[in-house]
């Protein structure tokens, strides 16, 4: 007798699907928020500044407070994530994050900003890692989980581009304080949709207890490491503050993976990092976070410095690039990835970010945006090629009891990414400006000669960010090609994260 599927059936798989494209709507909006808050609050910098009335040496802060406790707390974030419940953290951190930009929205003093700031921070280190773990363990289907990353890498690739468009619509069209408030219209969003369609994790028995010897070991290394870049970035390579703490940085997490290997409850599971494939993709989500947030700095710098842009037309600049790089998303993840995995596609992102950047060295002063176009819509193509590619391959066949903690390390590459690609191109950019500056400017050198030559030494600082840009990418070609298994493995991991989620699939009470 011939077995067939009821229509009951039928219509539960329906609406099973349905509710997992509204969770991928929750989280992606929650994701978008973290990502886009890095960016969004640079364009307001100059006018917060002269509101409150603080000083050209404490603005960094403002910034810097948001990357320390985000980068030194998300692993912290995504091991509660998978102690408490995905639901419950998720919930926590959209309410804290919107409180803390409240703050932030209200303040009027400095302190109160850099506080707001660092609740951020905090808040978004337990949300960003959550919403990622709640995707890993909600799409097991392997053509169901493509498209889900595929837009949540377009979403994780964007967002500081799109943090830039909103930015400047939100400071020149209101107030700064709109760029922190904003938050609390996401986040009551994602608050409403996430008590209907996130579902509970399954409850582990007995629940094991927090590593806080590791907790102590990790978040202190990531702060020094990420404070040490950041005081690198403001002081230079040769201060005793940026080696102190970034030697600091390497004493601790040493340590750390030391503690790992004999901690009852591991903060970290060392399979988590070990396994080839994963170990290739935060390294390669590393190396794209420290090229792409160099990129979207100097490009602005670029935009609105010397083709004298406002705000909102530099957002609007960056478009064509997000939109390839959706595009580009879609197609790796649903088309290419299946077919040829991440040991090509995620180097021939690399590669085609290489060719961006050094079309991006042929920019000068006498450049109309036409001639920007070409690199963007490549490097957007690039992104969206690797960022998914990625993101996915990290998180795929994981313990799901581990899938914070894995998502976390996501989340933690691509921030020391940023932190190190940040300071690194900003001290090669600004040591590049002064050589230039020394090598034309003369006793003899008229008004109107030093002001071309002060413009012509920005953008030569910006093309040597963009060709250490692109050894970045060059080397993370490299890599990423030596390090990532064939496509087989990702079939067989696909596998092994279906039959997970059939024998884990009875909700905690």
């Amino acid at each position: 007798m011939s077995l067939m599927t009821s229509p009951h059936t039928d219509s539960h798989e329906v609406r099973l699907s349905t509710r997992r494209w509204w969770t991928l709507g929750t989280v992606g909006i929650a994701q978008l928020m973290v990502v886009l808050d890095a960016t969004v609050v640079n364009i307001a910098l100059p006018a917060a500044q002269a509101d409150l009335g603080f000083s050209d040496g404490d603005r960094q802060w403002v910034v810097t407070a948001y990357s320390l406790a985000f980068g030194s707390l998300l692993l912290l974030g995504g091991r509660l994530s998978d102690l408490i419940g995905r639901k419950s953290a998720f919930l926590v951190g959209l309410v804290g994050f919107a409180a803390a930009s409240v703050v932030g929205g209200l303040a009027d003093s400095f302190g109160m900003l850099v506080a707001a700031r660092a609740l951020q921070g905090a808040f978004g280190a337990l949300l960003a890692p959550t919403a990622l773990a709640v995707l890993t363990t909600t799409f097991t289907i392997p053509k169901e989980r493509s498209r889900a990353f595929g837009v949540f890498g377009a979403i994780a690739g964007a967002g500081g581009a799109v943090g830039l468009l909103l930015g400047g619509y939100l400071t020149q069209q209101f107030d700064w304080r709109w760029n922190l408030t904003i938050n609390v219209f996401f986040a009551a969003i994602a608050f409403v949709l996430a008590l209907v369609f996130v579902p509970h994790a399954t409850r582990q028995s007995p629940r094991p207890r927090l590593d806080v010897p590791g907790t102590i070991l990790v978040s202190a290394g990531l702060f020094s490491l990420v404070f040490g870049f950041s005081r690198a970035e403001q002081d230079g390579w040769g201060s005793p503050s940026s080696w102190g703490f970034l030697a600091a940085a390497g004493i601790l997490l040493i340590a750390f993976v030391i503690w790992q290997r004999r901690a009852a409850h591991p903060l970290l599971p060392l399979p988590v990092v070990v396994d080839r494939n994963r170990a290739a993709s935060f390294l390669s989500v590393l190396v794209t976070g420290a090229g792409m947030f160099g990129v979207f700095l100097f490009v602005t710098y670029y935009f609105q410095l010397t083709l004298g842009y406002t705000p909102i037309q530099t957002g609007l600049g960056f478009l064509p690039m997000i939109v390839m790089l959706v595009v580009a998303a879609q197609l790796s993840t649903n088309i290419f990835l299946p077919r040829l995995g991440p040991k090509i596609l995620v180097p021939i992102g690399m590669v085609l970010a290489v060719l961006a950047m050094l079309l991006f060295t042929r920019l000068d002063t006498q450049s109309v945006y036409a001639d920007a176009l070409a690199p963007l819509i490549i490097l957007g193509t690039a992104m969206g090629t690797m960022m998914p590619a990625a993101i996915q391959t990290a998180t795929l066949g994981v313990d799901r009891r581990y899938a914070g903690v894995a998502s976390a390390m996501v989340n933690t590459s691509q921030q020391v990414g940023g932190s190190i690609g940040t300071a690194l191109l900003n001290t090669l950019a600004a040591t590049a400006l002064t050589d230039y500056l020394a090598s034309n400017l003369t006793q003899t050198t008229t008004q109107d000669q030093a002001t071309q030559i002060a413009a012509d030494a920005a953008v030569h600082s910006y093309a040597t960010a963009y060709w250490w840009s692109a050894a970045f990418f060059a080397a993370g070609a490299i890599v990423s090609a030596i390090l990532f298994r064939r496509k087989h493995y990702a079939v067989a991991a696909l596998i092994a994260a279906r039959e997970d989620a059939a024998s884990d699939a009875v909700p905690a009470s």
